[in-house]
């Protein structure tokens, strides 16, 4: 099949983009409103985007606090979310009010961060302290009441818990990093495999 997105219909019952992009990382975004209310929300548009200086991303389409407040405050965290922790992700999705707490919402403990202001999800194995190093603006169909952005942030602070460290090196099938697919579907890494640069060079 082949079609244009917002030209020529695709002729399916739920638009294939999605299940293309597949798995996406789901970052775990936590943020602090100019009052200092907390907000939490999953993202699975986000990425690292560089290794030196370490750099990562998260886009929203709509949902506008996380991105309001990164532009308010200049500082998030970002959390990676194991499997075990999918129902509380899940509630963080919930279109709560705005100023209304996700943590307590989702029977969350805050933690406090090393170096900015938002918190830290205990029993999440991996944050990443990060600054706005820039906020990029993208198309929207309502952009007055529902903007869309892509958030970049320096990585300034990060926490490894030390019992997903294995020979000094971590490892995800410890806690079963969450993956979002298509549609409802999610998946979570459990099994890897190495693959060395110079194994298939002749």
């Amino acid at each position: 099949m082949f079609y244009e997105p917002g030209k020529t219909p695709h002729n399916l019952p739920h638009d294939p983009f999605k299940a293309c992009v597949a798995p996406r990382p789901i970052g775990w975004v936590s943020t602090l409103d100019k009052d200092g209310r907390p907000n939490l929300a999953p993202y699975s548009f986000f990425n690292a985007v560089l290794g030196t200086p370490p750099m990562v991303m998260f886009s929203s389409g709509g949902s506008i606090d996380s991105l309001q407040n990164a532009r308010d405050t200049g500082e998030f965290v970002v959390g990676v979310a194991p499997r075990a922790m999918l129902k509380e992700l899940n509630f963080c999705s919930s279109p709560l009010p705005p100023g209304e707490d996700e943590f307590e919402y989702a029977g969350l403990e805050k933690l406090p961060a090393k170096c900015v202001k938002p918190h830290l999800i205990k029993g999440v194995p991996i944050h990443m302290e990060c600054m706005v190093y820039q906020i990029v603006d993208l198309p929207s169909a309502f952009p007055d009441k529902r903007p869309c952005a892509m958030v970049i942030g320096n990585v300034v602070g990060l926490h490894i818990d030390d019992d997903i460290i294995r020979d000094g090196m971590v490892d995800i099938t410890l806690f079963e990093p969450l993956a979002r697919l298509g549609y409802q579907e999610y998946a979570s890494v459990s099994e890897t495999f190495t693959v060395r640069r110079e194994d298939f060079w002749k």
